[in-house]
């Protein structure tokens, strides 16, 4: 079987992924989810993983440096890269919301939005016919509304927590998030075996955990 060399990101999502791969029988290293290596081997499985940021996975697979990834579908959608999408693994759910202060009144000429996923909140309100101008940042989307940078924020929403403890609401859902196993198009043909078999276990065990 061919050599596999697989993106993923770091925490949540890394965590889940490794359990569902010891669960599809993949032989991994106890001491594995501890690793602060940026690369990982696992000799048994003739595999080795990149450990990365989870926007930038889709970009190893779209080059070839990985030949498969987990990714997010927010970061997917996000990326807009040149890969396949081959199968969805129902891990590390959550949604893509726009939320805000309560009772806040936006503007009524292109009301400020803030978010990490600018393209995607594009889309959104382009599709419910809102003129809006987005701001991107990349942490603390939370803070926007409450020091006046926007009126509203688009942002992955998991527990509801984070927004709660700082005074915000949920107003609109804009769709449903879990992580996908991604493939580059080269290594599809060229190493087309080993991703099978790699996909028909992972499915067995989304299979098994959905009944």
């Amino acid at each position: 079987m061919s050599a596999l060399t697989i993106a993923m990101p770091k925490g949540r999502i890394f965590n889940e992924a490794i359990e569902m791969l010891r669960s599809a029988g993949y032989d991994l290293p106890e001491d594995f989810d501890l690793s602060r290596k940026l690369l990982a081997k696992a000799p048994a499985e003739n595999m080795t993983f990149i450990l990365a940021k989870p926007s930038d996975v889709p970009v190893y697979v779209e080059h070839g440096v990985a030949d498969v990834g987990i990714a997010g579908k927010d970061v997917l959608l996000e990326e807009n890269r040149n890969v396949y999408e081959v199968l969805d693994l129902l891990i590390s759910r959550c949604h893509l919301s726009v939320a805000g202060l309560p009772g806040a009144t936006p503007d009524l000429f292109a009301p400020k939005i803030a978010t990490k996923y600018p393209r995607i909140a594009s889309e959104f309100f382009r599709e419910q016919g809102e003129q809006v101008e987005i701001i991107k940042l990349n942490g603390s989307i939370e803070l926007a509304p409450m020091v006046g940078l926007a009126e509203r924020i688009v942002d992955i929403v998991s527990t509801g927590r984070t927004l709660k403890e700082n005074g915000l609401v949920e107003m609109q859902h804009i769709r449903d998030i879990t992580s996908r196993l991604i493939v580059n198009p080269v290594s599809y043909r060229l190493k087309d075996d080993a991703i099978r078999h790699l996909t028909e276990r992972l499915k067995t065990v989304v299979e098994k955990e959905g009944s």
